[in-house]
């Protein structure tokens, strides 16, 4: 049961920070968007990474990952930005888009998952 309030309220506060992330990033291009995913990987990483070294309880990691990182990132956004860019005929704004938040995700989950282990104590 503490899982489930945990994700509820991680998936609150992450849905809350999106909401003012996107809002502050209002411009033609999806920017909010690409911002929230980037930053959620990184955090999602830096919370995996701690997670590794430190093994917090079950309800901590569904509450941060699931919830928050979950509630703060938005694949179907990015999905359906992509395909208006695209019917837009705006092929290269969206394969800098997609490709652009495919990179930079990956690479700040792997940055995050380093920092993590080693803001957790773990030998890298």
């Amino acid at each position: 049961m503490k899982s489930v309030i945990a994700v509820g309220a991680g998936g609150a506060a992450g849905t809350w920070l999106r909401y003012l992330v996107s809002y502050q990033l209002q411009f033609g291009f999806p920017v909010g968007t690409m911002v929230e995913n980037v930053s959620g990987s990184l955090l999602l990483g830096l919370f995996s990474g701690w997670f590794a070294v430190k093994a917090p309880k079950d309800w901590v990691k569904a509450g941060l990952g699931v919830g928050l990182c979950g509630g703060y990132t938005t694949f179907s956004t990015f999905a359906s930005d992509a395909v208006e860019l695209l019917h837009k005929q705006m092929i290269l704004p969206a394969a800098g888009y997609i490709f652009g938040t495919l990179f930079l995700g990956i690479a700040a989950a792997a940055v995050g998952f380093t920092a993590g282990q080693k803001a957790g104590g773990g030998h890298l």
